[in-house]
């Protein structure tokens, strides 16, 4: 059993660990559904936390538990855009099993329908207690409409004036103050329209950016580690691009704001929504890890040369990245890749290094998007198929070798056609143990021979068992060394061998 941390030092993870992502709200009403009565954080049974342990995770990240915004609640509702995705993850639904968005925070206190700080307490004591480390939401470029510091400070928020409003109404908020009207301008990625719920703070702001880091301190006391929502918005050269015009003479701060906010909460594991190539960035300014949406991406799209790419980058910086199939933002990979792609995508992303994310009810096949917006959805039955997939892999990748062992990228060569290059090759290696990944990435059939070259291949006899089907294979020692393992796989299918001696 892993010991509980004090607030001096950090939880301890293992490399390359395994994150579990829960939508908290959906959550609990499907908990309170099916136990028939209203469960909050604190009600939830031991075994729900045990069997997450038991099945090797690392990190549960209860996603959405911050007080939501009356609103953000109001704006879905009105949107009629918002009309399909409702009918489709809950059809009949009413108004109200809308709830607003987790990502237009209200306030940093617990939502009541999920709990109080002293649920999260006693969630962090559990979950530590099983090895597992707790973590919530942090949401720092921007809050609630309806936020108490849109009416004490509205001087933390980037601001227009009535000149702006009257042009772009859709881009601003307007609200009465002490000093009179304020236009206060909704946040946005630069690449998307704005979000019609949220407003945006001003990162050039000194006592926003304190009072920020106060908020912060006040989650890390009740967590381990935070997944911070689209991190690569405070970075100043970013946030200047996207705001300059209406900052006027405003000057970013001498430092980034995420390498104070490291310095504010050291023991505070950081794990960054970050995409446009920032992953390194924020890594340097105190993350300990970041999405790899470019991987998903390359997968999705079956651009086989880049995902090499990403695989050749070095290991060390490639352990920090968090690889996933899906989560809140993605649609369910089912319905994405399709359950012949998912042979070798779950494969791959189980196996690679990094911290390897899974989303709630991936492993079901669950196929129906929920907007984050709404408080559950229809329940749908297990494939039982995929169920066993992500079982599989999960079981596997428990063994300390694709966590403590060495990882490299093999290559193999032509033989006999040139599909070869469909081939990601692998190894983990720790002390004794051996594991050999070859996916095919493609959906025809794919060949090659992978040469050992600097490998020590001492044994006269090596039994190569892939664990996925059982089956084994004996290769003379010899015949390694000399010409390689010749490898081939169908669409879409992979090997994963634990290769050992062959016993006399």
């Amino acid at each position: 059993m892993t010991p509980v941390p004090a607030p001096s030092q950090r939880f301890p993870l293992r490399p390359h660990p395994h994150l579990y992502e829960i939508n908290t709200w959906a959550w609990l009403e499907t908990l309170s559904a099916r136990l028939g009565r209203t469960i909050k954080l604190e009600d939830v049974p031991d075994d729900e936390w045990d069997q997450l342990a038991r099945r090797g995770f690392d990190v549960v990240w209860l996603m959405g538990v911050w007080q939501r915004s009356a609103e953000s609640r109001r704006l879905a509702l009105a949107d009629p855009a918002n009309r399909p995705a409702f009918d489709l993850a809950l059809p009949g639904w009413k108004p109200e099993d809308v709830i607003g968005s987790p990502y237009a925070v209200a306030n940093y206190v617990p939502d009541p329908r999920i709990g109080t700080w002293d649920s999260f307490d006693a969630v962090r004591r559990k979950l530590n207690g099983l090895g597992t480390a707790l973590f919530l939401d942090f949401v720092g470029n921007h809050t609630a409409l309806d936020h108490p510091w849109m009416r004490e400070h509205p001087e933390y928020y980037v601001q227009g004036t009535a000149s702006d409003f009257e042009k772009d109404p859709s881009s601003f908020r307007r609200i009465e103050s002490r000093a009179g009207a304020r236009f206060i301008a909704l946040a946005r990625d630069p690449y998307f329209p704005p979000w019609r719920d949220a407003a945006q703070l001003n990162h050039f702001e000194p006592r926003m950016r304190a009072a920020q880091i106060a908020d912060l301190r006040t989650i890390a006391a009740h967590c381990d580690g935070v997944r911070c929502d689209m991190a690569m918005l405070h970075l100043s050269d970013i946030f200047q691009k996207t705001w300059g015009h209406l900052l006027g003479g405003t000057k970013p701060l001498p430092r980034e704001f995420w390498a104070d906010a490291h310095a504010a909460v050291p023991n505070l594991i950081l794990l960054a929504e970050a995409y446009w190539g920032t992953e390194q960035r924020l890594l340097d300014l105190g993350f300990s890890f970041c999405y790899d949406k470019s991987l998903y991406d390359a997968v999705r799209d079956l651009r086989i040369q880049e995902i090499h790419d990403r695989l050749a980058a070095p290991v060390d910086y490639q352990s920090r990245l968090a690889r996933f199939l899906e989560n809140h933002d993605e649609h369910r990979c089912v319905s994405v890749f399709g359950k012949q792609r998912l042979t070798s995508t779950v494969r791959l992303f189980g196996t690679i290094p990094g911290m390897r994310f899974y989303h709630q009810r991936e492993f079901d096949g669950c196929s129906t998007f929920l907007p984050i917006t709404l408080r559950i959805g229809t329940p749908e039955s297990p494939d039982p198929w995929i169920a066993s997939l992500f079982d599989q892999i999960l079981s596997i990748t428990k063994q300390d070798a694709f966590h403590s062992g060495t990882w490299s990228v093999l290559s193999a060569v032509p033989e006999g056609d040139a599909s070869s290059s469909n081939l990601a090759v692998y190894e983990w290696r720790h002390a004794a143990t051996w594991k050999l990944i070859v996916v095919n990435l493609a959906g025809e059939p794919s060949q090659g021979r992978i040469h050992f070259a600097n490998k020590p291949l001492a044994a006269q006899q090596y039994i190569f068992h892939d664990e996925l089907d059982g089956v084994r294979y004996p290769r003379s020692g010899d015949e390694l060394r000399r010409v390689g393992l010749f490898v081939r796989r169908d669409g879409f299918a992979a090997h994963l061998f634990d290769v050992s001696p062959a016993k006399p």
